[in-house]
Parts: structure tokens; C-alpha cells; sequence
């Protein structure tokens, strides 16, 4: 679809070397049948030169594209309007090209907004302290997850306090849905500070995706979805129940940054010799998890009651991640590959399937 879009600029911006060719008489235009004159003419050109460069920005992922676009379609649309008669048809490309360029400014905003949380996050952030995770800091954890920290190698290693790290997934909105949406996410997180976002883009089909972010932060959890960039579909932010959910999440999701198990605002219990209860509490928020693991001391899922959906009458249920791949990034091993899935009263919903395939610890910026 991409090529198709670029295609459509390419050819409705050729076309316009039509009325600079006919105001300089340099070849006769049949199609137009009104004058134009020559300061027209180059009007004509510069619409022209506006489009072919909009269509080069935009095929080379230009981020600013839309601006040089939306100059090119008012000019056009103007110039349009003035010979309506022989050019009136050249308003649907214009049409599609402001399209387009809207849902891309509106994308292009929704990034900046997310930049600015990042960097709001990371200068919270203590990157630059550097201590050791050594066996007295894990000394009072349950043996399980001595156990887990040991075979994941972090023990002896830098403590980590801040990740990035890019996955790719599949998504089902509904039980009953069954194709799967692909998804592109990146997410950061704050360890000293408990805090993450999450930047999802899930395609859904040619020309329709939404965009998403998942925050928390300060011990408030906040959810924001947009079809086409341009629509809220979720807009929820601090209450009881998104709170707990976020907390719930990031709490699952130090097995893939396991220093943060020794943080003062979790507390441990065994509860058997593969799985430990986790409670986690920030800022007001509590919740509680079950991790399991393997004979060899890696992470197999993470189970948690969890309220499903953020409105008055959602209704707690049980959540679990499962993770069954492993890689080593930076000297540490974690879960790489698994899914997400509700248990519900008619079956499992597995609604999330993902790979976590780029990871970066104590970085400052970790946006490439």
C-alpha cells in the first residue's frame, strides 16, 4: 500500500507539469482548454516540485513528509479552483494525499507525546548510579528466587535501572475474533522509580491499524488507544482498577530486567519449590502475583487476578503471561518468546503473542 500511496503523489504531481507547459507554450495541451498565464504557469511548477518532494520524503520515511504535502495540496487545490473546468478531477488525489498527510501528522504527534513521557521517565531515572547485585542483597529471598537470579546471571553484574526493548506480536481484541493482528511495540522502563510505556501499532487490515500506549507511573496507570491515529477508542487514566492492572504488569515484567526482584517495593514468599508469591506496592497501589518456574530456575508463566477492562463493572480474573524461549542479552538470560492469555468462565482468551527481540539496559536514551 505504500508504493500504491507513493505511486498516487508521483502521477497527480506529474500532471501538474501540464499547466507550467501550456502557460510557456512549450507544448501544445489539448486537455486545457483555458488560459493560463505565465505567473500561473509557475504555480503550476511549484505544485509540481511540492509533490514530487512530499512523495520522496514519504517513501523514505521522512518523518515530516506531511508538511511539504499538505503545501502541495492546498497549492494544487487552489490552482484547482481556478481552472475548476479542466482540472476539477484532480481534487480526489487531492483529497487522498490530505488524508493521508492528516493521519500521519496525527501519528507523527502521538510519537512526540510518547518522546516527551520518555524523557520525563528516564530523568527520573538513576543510569548513572552503578552497584552490584552480590549474594548479601539476594540473601533474604526465598530460595526460588535466589535461585532464578543466580541461573538468569545477574548475580555479580551492575544492577539494572533503566530497559528498552522492542517486541513483535499478534493480537486478538475478542475470544471470538479469529485472525491475528500484527503488532510492532517498543517499551521503556524505570526500575528505582517503578514506571514503563509501552508504544504498540497493531495493523489490522490494508490502510486500518491504531495506535496505543500503556503507562505507569507514580503508582497511576493510564491507557490510550487511537484508530488511525485520529480517534480514541480507550482513553482511561487513574482509577483503582487500571492502577492495579498497570502495577500488576510491570511486576511480571521484571523477568525481563530480574535485578529489579531485590526493590524495596516488592516483598517475596515461597510458596512451593518452583513458584513464589510477589506483592508489589507503590505509591498506594498494591497487587499480587504467582511466579513459576522450571527444575533449572528459569521463568515458565506469571499468574495474577486481574480486573479485565477498566470500566465500573469490570470483574476480576486470572491473567498469565508464559514464556518458553530464552536468549541472553548483555550477560542476562530472560524469557523471550510466549503469550498472554485470560482465563474466562467459557475458556482461555489468549490474546497476546509476542517476541521481545532487541533489549537495552542503563541506557539514558534508549530510542535508536
Amino acid at each position: 500500500m505504500k508504493w500504491i500511496f507513493f505511486f498516487i503523489v508521483l502521477v497527480h504531481a506529474l500532471i501538474h507539469i501540464l499547466g507550467f507547459l501550456k502557460a510557456f507554450q512549450l507544448a501544445e495541451i489539448n486537455q486545457l482548454t483555458q488560459n493560463i498565464s505565465k505567473p500561473m504557469g509557475i504555480f503550476w511548477l511549484i505544485a509540481l516540485i511540492l509533490f514530487l518532494a512530499a512523495a520522496i520524503q514519504f517513501i523514505s520515511n521522512y518523518d515530516l513528509w506531511w508538511l511539504t504535502g499538505l503545501a502541495a495540496v492546498i497549492l494544487s487545490q487552489v490552482l484547482i479552483i481556478l481552472f475548476w473546468q479542466d482540472a476539477k478531477f484532480g481534487t480526489i488525489p487531492n483529497i487522498i494525499i490530505l488524508f493521508v498527510a492528516i493521519i500521519t501528522f496525527a501519528g507523527w504527534s502521538f510519537n512526540l507525546d510518547v518522546k516527551n513521557e520518555v524523557t520525563e521517565l528516564l530523568s527520573k531515572s538513576s543510569v548513572d548510579k552503578k552497584e552490584i547485585l552480590n549474594e548479601d542483597k539476594i540473601s533474604h529471598l526465598p530460595p526460588v528466587i535466589q535461585k532464578w537470579l543466580k541461573n538468569s546471571g545477574v548475580v555479580g553484574r551492575e544492577m539494572i535501572n533503566t530497559v528498552y526493548l522492542k517486541q513483535r506480536g499478534q493480537i486478538r481484541m475478542k475470544p471470538e475474533q479469529e485472525s491475528w493482528y500484527n503488532s510492532q511495540a517498543e517499551q521503556w522502563f524505570t526500575v528505582d522509580n517503578p514506571a514503563f510505556i509501552w508504544k504498540v501499532k497493531v495493523d489490522m487490515m490494508p490502510l486500518v491499524f491504531f495506535i496505543g500506549r500503556d503507562k505507569f507511573s507514580d503508582g497511576k496507570g493510564s491507557m490510550l488507544i487511537k484508530i488511525l491515529s485520529l480517534i480514541n477508542i480507550v482513553n482511561s487514566s487513574d482509577n483503582e482498577k487500571i492502577n492495579q492492572g498497570t502495577l500488576q504488569r510491570f511486576l511480571g515484567e521484571i523477568v525481563w530486567f530480574p535485578t529489579a526482584a531485590v526493590s524495596p517495593y516488592i516483598k517475596w514468599e515461597q510458596v512451593d519449590s518452583v513458584t513464589a508469591r510477589a506483592t508489589m506496592t507503590y505509591k498506594g497501589t498494591t497487587g499480587s502475583a504467582l511466579f513459576y518456574f522450571n527444575d533449572n530456575g528459569d521463568f515458565v508463566k506469571f499468574s495474577a487476578m486481574r480486573f479485565m477492562g477498566t470500566e465500573n463493572d469490570s470483574q476480576l480474573k486470572e491473567w498469565t503471561i508464559t514464556l518458553n524461549e530464552y536468549k541472553i542479552y548483555d550477560g542476562i538470560k530472560i524469557p523471550v518468546k510466549g503469550e498472554a492469555t485470560w482465563k474466562l468462565d467459557d475458556g482461555d482468551f489468549t490474546w497476546y503473542k509476542l517476541e521481545i527481540y532487541d533489549v537495552k539496559y542503563n541506557h539514558r536514551v534508549m530510542k535508536e
